[in-house]
């Protein structure tokens, strides 16, 4: 099993239509939301690329806002390979 592990930008929330989206892929097993990370679980990873998007809701007006970490490990082995940051992407 493998875990995407994002962390979510400052004064955002998980959309509650984005989990319901990700929910429906058939390589998602799991989704596991907290204060401030997303964890979803994949029965496995392939050579093949993957998108999963994500769409937050602002909460909180933040300044200065930094970017936030997404990882991707192995389940039993969570030393991880780690995308140093994203930043938002308005709509």
């Amino acid at each position: 099993m493998v875990i995407v592990e994002v962390s979510l930008l400052s004064g955002f929330v998980l959309a509650p239509g984005s989990r319901t989206l990700l929910e429906r892929r058939t390589t998602v097993k799991k989704i596991e939301v907290k204060a401030d990370v997303v964890y979803i679980y994949l029965e496995k990873l392939s050579d093949e690329s993957q998108t999963f998007i994500l769409q937050l809701e602002q909460v909180i007006q933040m300044k200065n806002l930094k970017p936030a970490s997404i990882k991707v490990y192995d389940y039993y082995q969570p030393g991880g390979l780690q995308i140093p940051s994203y930043s938002g992407v308005g709509s």
